[in-house]
């Protein structure tokens, strides 16, 4: 924990690249309305799969958000990328010029990179030999440019890019390095979140474990059956509180500290000691008691491993009474590295706009998680402080801890 110098951390800018919406407005109004982007999936050809339904963007022009980058030279994560960064500064009423000689920070968190681009050229070189491959899709695979082109979108002059690939926990890891940065003082600016597209290589590494649902995700349902594979972005832009201030912004949240750890237990499978000590973890740093927390933004996969360990570690943390507790992946699948980016910004908009997500597709929840889910409509509510989780494979866990800025109403 750092001293009573550090700054505090808030959040000014939003931008959501989902399957239930583009741009924090619309990502909004899917939250509100338990809107669900379940469909066949269409980016890679399905055939031999029994099942193939996912959480697809259905339409989205790079073009209209990124101006100083060909989004052709771009893979489609990092066109989420740039592009939701893009929207964040907007949001936060900033522009490139505003950002250009500020100390800056990109941070994007990922599970599979460029991996959509990686399927393609591994598919031509199957089918067509070495020479057929697409050098412009080769020079698109490294994912570093997730971050890169971020800051090369910007115009960034002083500015740290980084790529971080703790898989599904990669969004909150990314948000949890800004937040040091910005209240060490080592930047002024923070873009941070995390960005993956839909690839096969994902799909039919889940569908391999039996953990792809047939139809639709049902965390915490006693019938549930898997997740969905989804895709998408979300940035956060993140300053000092003493900048917010200055400039008049508005402040969505305030970042009130985090908790990271890496058990390495088992490959896929989640530890409950573990994911219970990384959220005591994060409220520790952020000095708020179990008690204090209005809802929980699980992890909530819908898997029969993930629910039930998550639910147990919150009781664990929470007591046998914890707080509502939501999956957003029950509307936009699992969008692995920008998941918990993108339930961070819904956490964000819960405490700027009073309400609590749904979880749908709900019919009964298992006892063996017995928590309210808040099924299929979303409850209006004060929220104070609120916790987003996020969990990955091979025992990376990130957990998140926002508050509502009290000092502006």
């Amino acid at each position: 924990m750092l001293d009573a110098s550090a700054r505090r951390v808030v959040i000014t800018g939003l931008g959501a690249v989902s399957s239930i919406g583009i741009g924090t407005a619309d990502f909004l109004s899917g939250l509100r309305s338990g809107r669900s982007a379940a469909k066949p999936i269409t980016a890679f050809d399905t055939t031999g799969f029994d099942h193939a339904v996912g959480c697809e963007i259905e339409t989205f022009d790079p073009s209209a958000w990124i101006h100083r980058l060909d989004p052709e030279s771009l893979g489609r994560a990092s066109q989420f990328s740039v592009s939701a960064a893009r929207m964040a500064v907007a949001d936060a009423g900033l522009d490139s010029d505003d950002l250009r000689l500020r100390r800056c920070l990109t941070s994007v968190g990922t599970t599979d990179g460029e991996s959509r681009d990686l399927d393609q050229l591994v598919e031509s070189e199957v089918r067509h030999g070495p020479e057929a491959m697409d050098a412009t899709v080769a020079r698109r695979v490294p994912a570093g440019r997730l971050s890169a082109a971020v800051a090369q979108e910007l115009g960034l002059r002083h500015v740290e890019a980084v790529t971080l690939p703790t898989a599904c926990a990669a969004g909150n890891y990314a948000i949890g390095y800004g937040y040091d940065a910005i209240r060490s003082g080592d930047v002024e600016y923070a873009l941070c979140g995390g960005a993956d597209a839909l690839c096969r290589k994902t799909f039919t590494g889940f569908y391999r474990l039996g953990t792809i649902a047939p139809e639709r995700c049902q965390p915490f349902d006693i019938n549930r059956q898997g997740i969905l594979t989804g895709e998408g972005a979300g940035v956060l832009l993140m300053e000092s509180l003493e900048s917010a201030l200055a400039r008049g912004a508005r402040i969505y949240a305030e970042v009130l500290g985090y908790g990271l750890n890496c058990d390495a237990y088992h490959p896929v499978a989640p530890n409950q000691d573990s994911v219970a000590r990384c959220m005591q973890l994060a409220l520790d740093d952020a000095e708020v008691k179990p008690s204090e927390v209005d809802f929980i933004s699980a992890h909530g996969t819908g898997t029969k491993a993930n629910d039930v360990t998550e639910a147990a570690a919150i009781r664990r943390v929470f007591g046998d009474e914890p707080p509502r507790t939501v999956s957003i992946k029950s509307m936009i699948g699992h969008s692995m590295g920008a998941a918990s980016a993108l339930a961070s910004i819904a956490c964000a908009l819960a405490i700027t706009e009073g309400f609590i997500p749904p979880t749908i597709n709900h019919v009964e929840t298992d006892p063996e998680c017995a928590v309210d889910c808040v099924p299929n409509q979303a409850v209006e509510a004060d929220l104070r402080v609120v916790q987003n989780n996020g969990l990955a494979f091979g025992g990376n866990n990130s957990v998140v801890i926002y508050g509502k800025y009290e000092g502006q109403q």
